[in-house]
């Protein structure tokens, strides 16, 4: 009897293992399915050098940007658009991870948890969010320069541009590719996978700490002489601006104020207003995670703290956190979170459910993003033109980032726009580029002008 009973526990506790186990591979395929499907392992998927040979990938406006031929992956006809939306389609060795072929294989194929890959010989069509057209501009607006253009709506958060550069062709990648520095980071997306030094754009965030940390903000005055002695730290500033209030200070991006500004605030309060406007996060982008931006608060000087309060020292920023904090701003605190997948159609013509907006926390406070917007509004009317930006309720600030004895600064411009017809905000980052309104607000007016005026 007792060896009955031993026999009967042994195949309970047998029973108990193979019902883990079912349940632990259930769990992995429910998690994991699409990404086993689309293995380049899978021979009915891919062809003999591991290129998926199903599918096709289109812009939101239908035109083809990469599709399959007899079972061959083409792409688009202009050399300029393959490499604009490079970041965005993906290559066919797989270098490029943000690229749909790589990162959003498994809905091309048509992979489902009921069906599997059954049919998928066939494949979807997948719309992506972008215009080819805008990342073409934007592109070619870069100028050979290494950076990253990006704008989404923010109320639906669609990303209808995303450009990287360097860039290249995917039909015909350069045998030098690994060794000459024009291609240095060519298979990064940087604008979802690198940080940088934002310079002044940052200095948006001191201003949200400031409205409302320092009730006596718009009463006071700060002179600028050039340079500002905080600790040991001489803060340099771009000018000599005199005797401004705040919105000038602003406007004319003045270090010595800035860097007063952060000082009195303290690490701790710059620390929880960086990090409530979303600048430390990791957004996921239809799964894409982006890179979290730093920034070193810990045993912090004043002098340091002055140079991190605009946008220098230790900080560095990820360009889409920093566009979607511009959505929230011209969403009065809270903005749509950026997706690039507009819908799938399958082999019989079904599509994919519509898209279901999320949006993001409270990135700032809705009094103090409607004072931002307005100082923002300011700095076009002020230091940048109007004219620059015919037809556009522009808000903006750029920045230029000091990285290095030596080196050219990086030049940013981010912003948004206020027009009913075209809820946009945008980031423009060109490495090593120089000024931030000259350089990056140009690429930044250039693109914007094509997606406003249709020019």
């Amino acid at each position: 009897m007792k060896k009955i009973e031993r026999r009967a526990v042994v195949c309970a506790i047998l029973a108990l293992l193979l019902a883990a186990g079912l349940g632990v591979f259930l769990v992995k395929y429910l998690v994991n399915g699409g990404s086993w499907v689309s293995s380049p392992f899978n021979r009915h998927l891919y062809d003999t050098s591991g290129v998926l040979a199903v599918g096709t990938v289109l812009d939101r406006d239908g035109d083809v940007l990469s599709s399959a031929e007899n079972g061959k992956r083409t792409y688009y006809d202009s050399e300029t658009v393959r490499k604009a939306t490079l970041h965005a389609v993906g290559d066919l060795q797989g270098s490029i991870g943000t690229g749909a072929l790589n990162a959003f294989a498994d809905k091309l194929t048509g992979y489902n948890l009921f069906n599997g890959a059954f049919g998928a010989n066939r494949g979807n069509e997948l719309y992506l969010t972008i215009d080819a057209r805008y990342n073409y501009e934007a592109y070619q607006a870069l100028n050979g320069h290494a950076g990253t253009v990006a704008v989404y709506n923010y109320k639906t958060g669609e990303i209808l541009c995303m450009v990287s550069a360097p860039s290249y062709d995917p039909l015909h990648v350069p045998a030098d590719i690994e060794t000459n520095d024009r291609y240095r980071g060519a298979y990064l997306n940087r604008f979802l996978s690198s940080a940088f030094t934002p310079g002044s754009v940052y200095k948006t965030v001191t201003l949200a700490a400031a409205l409302e940390e320092l009730p006596d903000l718009f009463d006071r005055t700060w002179t600028c002489t050039g340079s500002v002695q905080i600790g040991e730290e001489t803060i340099v500033c771009s000018g000599t601006h005199g005797e401004q209030h705040i919105g000038d200070a602003f406007a004319n991006s003045c270090n010595a104020a800035f860097a007063q500004i952060a000082a009195e605030l303290g690490a701790d309060t710059l620390k929880r207003y960086t990090e409530k406007a979303g600048l430390t996060d990791s957004y996921s982008v239809d799964g894409l995670p982006t890179v979290r931006g730093s920034f070193d608060w810990e045993d912090i000087t004043d002098g340091e703290l002055g140079w991190a309060g605009v946008g220098q020292d230790q900080d560095l920023v990820n360009p889409c956190a920093l566009m979607v904090y511009m959505g929230a701003i011209a969403g009065g605190g809270r903005a749509a979170e950026p997706y690039l997948i507009g819908k799938t159609v399958s082999a019989l013509g079904l599509p994919s459910l519509p898209h279901l907006t999320r949006k993001t926390g409270t990135l700032v406070s809705g009094g103090t993003a409607e004072k931002l917007a307005g100082m923002m509004a300011d700095n076009v009317e002020k230091t940048y033109g109007t004219r620059r930006f015919p037809n556009m309720d522009l808000c903006a600030k750029s920045g230029t980032a000091e990285v290095g004895e030596g080196q050219t600064p990086h030049a940013w411009f981010a912003g948004f726009l206020r027009n009913e017809d075209a809820p946009y905000a945008f980031v423009v980052l060109v490495e090593n580029g120089g000024g931030g309104s000259s350089v990056a607000g140009t690429v930044a007016g250039r693109v914007l002008d094509i997606m406003v005026n249709g020019y």
